[in-house]
């Protein structure tokens, strides 16, 4: 890690751990550990999304391929593994070029080393940045016909305000362009539990892994013993949130700082928001876009939105 890269992660771990409701940014989730756990959580039965996602997303991409038209520029924000873009690539009439932007740098080189092989006529250049922050595309890296590409369900991982944010952000990166955005509008909590709590272990691997990356990156001394992981529904908004509850009273060690938990206080890691159609639609509106098209699951697992900008 890049010195300036973990200046900022103690800088946000300890704003985070600092306050009575403890959190972690859910970005520093995304090393190539935690990015190779969630790989196979989505292989997981329990984990819906991805599979109603992959149900509807070939269908989607097919009828989006005569919309777009040729020599497009896909710019696919959160790349991660590349592999859901194996589809799109294919479905599209000859793109021109593949921006793939994620925050784990080392985990996308390896990523676009596997993908660059089978498509030699497309251009593949990987950008490793936070797509939390506006992000700026270097002059002439793509061309006039631009399509984004957010896939699954990250942007649940936004708040309302936050993805009106990240909605404008984008349209600043990209320009005029198109959008594909996946989004979950799912609202059964049984269902949402076994999705985010435990699906096998790996979700708990996931969360943990965090605490890892402090005591590796950061020096800090916490007892992943100590916590144990947890999904909780939450209404207004309506999401799922993902804790590490401290099973006992204890003091780590941070920054040369001490980070006091009492016994069944939590640091919430992540969460994941969900959209109804309508009100996604909405907030898409007012962030400077116009939807263009829906896709919807039957099951109601997975919606994917075309914007244009």
């Amino acid at each position: 890690m890049e010195e300036a890269e973990r200046a900022a992660f103690l800088h946000d771990a300890l704003a985070g751990l600092s306050h009575g409701s403890k959190t972690l940014p859910g970005k520093y989730l995304w090393d190539e550990t935690g990015s190779d756990v969630f790989d196979r959580i989505c292989a997981h039965p329990d984990y819906y999304p991805t599979e109603r996602e992959m149900t509807l997303f070939p269908v989607a991409c097919a009828e989006l391929a005569g919309m777009v038209g040729q020599d497009v520029s896909v710019v696919e924000f959160g790349a991660g593994a590349s592999r859901k873009i194996r589809i799109l690539l294919d479905a599209l009439d000859a793109p021109q070029t593949y921006i793939a932007l994620d925050i784990c740098g080392s985990y996308l080189d390896a990523a676009i080393g596997r993908l660059a092989p089978d498509y030699p006529a497309v251009t593949m250049t990987p950008v490793s940045a936070d797509y939390s922050k506006p992000i700026r595309l270097p002059a002439g890296l793509v061309g006039d016909n631009v399509l984004g590409f957010f896939a699954g369900t990250s942007i649940g991982n936004f708040s309302p305000d936050e993805a009106g944010a990240f909605l404008r952000r984008t349209r600043d990166t990209l320009g005029t362009s198109r959008l594909l955005v996946g989004a979950d509008p799912t609202r059964d909590p049984d269902r949402l539990r076994r999705a985010y709590g435990a699906c096998g272990g790996l979700m708990p691997a996931l969360h943990l892994n965090v605490l890892t990356r402090l005591n590796r990156e950061l020096g800090s001394d916490f007892d992943l013993a100590n916590f144990v992981h947890e999904a909780r529904v939450v209404e207004a908004p309506f999401r799922v949130e993902a804790h590490l509850v401290a099973r006992e009273a204890a003091t780590y060690r941070l920054g040369g700082r001490d980070i006091f938990f009492q016994a069944d206080e939590s640091i919430r890691t992540d969460t994941s928001h969900k959209y109804a159609p309508d009100a996604f639609q909405a907030l898409a509106r007012s962030s400077g876009w116009t939807p263009e098209r829906l896709w919807l699951d039957p099951q109601g697992g997975f919606s994917l939105h075309l914007l244009r900008g």
